[in-house]
């Protein structure tokens, strides 16, 4: 794969606007997981993207466009694979604590030996279905990328999201049907089109929250 000093350039590159300030050394702690993914995907094929400037764009890029749309500390990312939007996101956000949940359990070593080589101790990893996962404490966001319709992505994950939390689904193309399917209840707080530097199609991130209750005196 391409060389430290190439891979990081890449990276940078292909970085958001809203990460476009990223730290040197967050920028090579991005580009040290792209190597590792890289490397794991020679045996457990994580990931259909082999090239590293596609790696850099539609991982790295892609994942940090839903910077801006994260709520409070407590991040869980449903389904998260090779980490992504997960451990991008961990890397940019610090301060953030991030859970990687995913039911797969070589995907579950994959994330667990890259929160280990990367050093980060704001990320753990959960080995289960998010429909039977019961953390300690709620999740201020929960994020999903790729992994279901927004009906069930709500079913499955409501429950662990705390009170004025929010949902957050990254799509491609805006999903209109699916925002008229979501389950009562729920309100879209945004359908935002996002881009990073070299990405290709439509992309979109949809933010989700419980739908307020009405005043009594506003009831029929």
């Amino acid at each position: 794969m391409t060389g430290a000093d190439g891979l990081e350039g890449l990276v940078r590159r292909a970085l958001p606007e809203a990460a476009a300030g990223l730290p040197d050394a967050a920028v090579a702690q991005l580009a040290a997981y792209l190597r590792l993914l890289a490397r794991w995907n020679q045996a457990y094929n994580l990931t259909s993207v082999r090239d590293p400037a596609d790696m850099a764009t539609r991982h790295v890029g892609d994942s940090l466009t839903a910077l801006p749309f994260l709520a409070g500390d407590r991040l869980l990312d449903v389904g998260a694979g090779a980490g992504l939007p997960g451990i991008p996101l961990a890397v940019a956000s610090p301060a953030t604590r991030v859970t990687l949940l995913d039911s797969q359990i070589k995907k579950a070593r994959f994330l667990r030996q890259a929160v280990a080589e990367l050093k980060l101790g704001n990320a753990e990893v959960v080995h289960s279905r998010v429909e039977d996962y019961r953390p300690v404490q709620p999740f201020t966001t929960i994020i999903c990328r790729a992994y279901a319709s927004l009906a069930d992505f709500v079913t499955a994950a409501a429950h662990a999201l705390a009170p004025g939390g929010r949902l957050v689904a990254m799509k491609g193309r805006l999903p209109a049907d699916e925002l008229a399917a979501l389950p009562a209840g729920w309100q879209v707080l945004g359908a935002t089109p996002v881009g990073a530097p070299g990405l290709v199609g439509g992309r979109h991130v949809i933010v989700l929250a419980r739908a307020a209750a009405a005043p009594a005196g506003d009831a029929p």
